[in-house]
């Protein structure tokens, strides 16, 4: 028997409930519940499992330059609700909106997509690394910064 399934009977009831546990697209099908008359009576569910897909537009690496400001975009499609939260990430760590560094703002509109923009202004180097798009009930994206000094990007020929 698999764990995950849960049968359950109400007492002075005559409801029974079937909970499926992190469910995965393998559950996906049709379900038969049967009550045992003469005849059976039967009721069909069909289960569809769909998981969110989150994103950040332009990655995998975005380039930067120094005093621009980083826009970063994330998708988040295919969620049967919007997220509760979505935290932003620098080098595995939360970003604080109210720290001293300044100029960092969030804006996030919930939906059948939901999106949320993470805005930093005057791009210095230290802004520089991994930023990841954490949605509550969805697996997270990633795109590596690089703010770029002035001057021109060079490209060494091989």
């Amino acid at each position: 028997m698999d764990n995950r399934v849960q049968v359950e009977h109400k007492s002075q009831s005559s409801d029974w409930t079937l909970t499926l546990r992190n469910t995965t697209h393998s559950d996906t099908g049709v379900y038969d519940c049967q009550v045992g008359t003469t005849p059976p009576l039967d009721r069909y569910i069909h289960l569809t499992v769909v998981e969110p897909d989150t994103e950040i537009l332009g990655g995998p690496e975005i380039f930067i330059d120094q005093r621009s400001t980083i826009n970063l975009t994330c998708v988040i499609e295919h969620s049967p609700q919007p997220p509760d939260f979505i935290f932003w990430e620098h080098n595995s760590k939360v970003i604080n909106y109210d720290s001293d560094r300044g100029g960092i703002s969030v804006v996030t509109t919930k939906g059948r997509t939901t999106v949320s923009q993470l805005l930093i202004r005057h791009a210095r180097p230290p802004d520089s690394g991994r930023y990841t798009c954490r949605p509550a009930s969805s697996r997270p994206a990633a795109v590596s910064v690089h703010v770029l000094k002035g001057g021109c990007l060079r490209i060494a020929p091989t």
